[in-house]
């Protein structure tokens, strides 16, 4: 009988250990950008010779939409980033620009996602965008059903990546308004391959539209 209660005791705790891993309880909790924390954050192009500016030269003008991507080479990244890139006539039409983020930039990888997305990439070697407090999803993920439902999802969507670089830190996707309109929508990976509401991203488009429109007109 000892041995059969030892066995029930460490099967209940494994249960037990894996529903709290598919609820939000071990997830860190965002922490919420403010404006002029993005506006100074230092990006770099990734030209040969790379020049290094404020991210609010970004949507400074018109606004913008930005991907900080969790890793250039992770399928489900590459999955999002083409949802994001079937966003960009109609944000062409808003006259709004379509951005990405990566924090390494590792051989080939961001020149192996550019056919994913459809709009320039800039190096955040701070991985400022993925703060202000860094989130990661360790070993955890894979034991979680949602992140096993967005593997499946991918490769039926015919995505495929590779292991190459850190894909631990959380990403997101924003939107920001132009001047000092602010952000107005702020996406936070929870788990992997945690996307964001596309129909959220072009409501949150518009807003800059309107506002930008609102304000030549005073």
């Amino acid at each position: 009988m000892g041995m059969w209660s030892i066995g029930a005791g460490a099967l209940g705790a494994a249960a037990l250990a894996l529903l709290l891993a598919n609820t939000d309880v071990f997830l860190s909790k965002p922490q919420k950008a403010a404006l002029e924390y993005l506006e100074d954050i230092d990006l770099k192009t990734l030209e040969k010779e790379p020049r290094t500016f404020k991210a609010k030269e970004l949507w400074e003008k018109n606004g913008a939409v930005i991907m900080a991507v969790r890793r250039p080479g992770c399928f489900l990244c590459r999955e999002e980033a083409a949802d994001l890139s079937s966003l960009k006539p109609k944000l062409d039409e808003l006259g709004i620009p379509l951005y990405a983020v990566v924090k390494e930039h590792v051989r080939t990888e961001v020149k192996d996602f550019q056919p994913y997305f459809k709009g320039e990439v800039f190096l955040d070697e701070k991985k400022k965008f993925y703060g202000p407090q860094k989130r990661k999803m360790m070993f955890m993920g894979f034991i979680r059903v949602g992140v096993w439902y967005n593997f499946f999802r991918a490769w039926n969507g015919g995505f495929s990546g590779n292991l190459e670089g850190e894909g631990f830190i959380l990403g997101g996707v924003f939107v920001v308004g132009s001047g000092k309109q602010g952000i107005l929508l702020e996406h936070r990976e929870k788990e992997f391959g945690d996307k964001v509401n596309l129909l959220s991203v072009l409501e949150a488009a518009s807003k800059i539209k309107a506002q930008t429109w609102a304000s030549k007109e005073k």
